[in-house]
């Protein structure tokens, strides 16, 4: 069982910088190393970044057994998956990625459902769903 108010489902990706990407992640996006084992020419084995009681994990893209089954963005013609985080001041972190370069790929806005949401491209491409909506809350009835 994973640990009291964590959570279960960890995600994880690969960038072709992964040094760069830990970096801006945790500048832009508000993640706080938690682990990160360098690997070979100066890429990364393992990272593990937080936020708040989530985690993602990540390293360099490699040519191995389980490099073969994970893509980065651009070579498999589109992204799979991505992920969305919940944070206090989706406001602060659209000035940060905006200020940062990323490329909005939804613009920051108040969807019906409640909260302030937008999406925007890392480096790389992985898309990051960014708003104040947290989806654990109880429904309002």
């Amino acid at each position: 069982m994973p640990t009291p108010g964590k959570s279960p489902v960890i995600p994880t990706m690969r960038y072709r910088d992964a040094p760069a990407a830990i970096d801006w992640l945790c500048r832009v996006l508000g993640f706080a190393r938690h682990l990160v084992v360098p690997g070979e020419d100066g890429g990364i084995a393992h990272a593990q970044l937080v936020l708040g009681d989530g985690m993602i994990m990540l390293g360099s893209a490699r040519d191995d057994e389980y490099g073969r089954l994970m893509a980065v963005p651009g070579t498999a013609g589109a992204n799979t998956q991505s992920a969305c985080l919940v944070v206090d001041d989706p406001e602060a972190v659209h000035a940060r990625a905006l200020a940062a370069g990323a490329e909005i790929v939804a613009p920051l806005e108040n969807p019906e459902y409640g909260g302030s949401f937008f999406a925007c491209r890392d480096p790389e491409g992985h898309v990051w769903n960014v708003g104040s909506y947290d989806p654990w809350a109880e429904p309002e009835a």
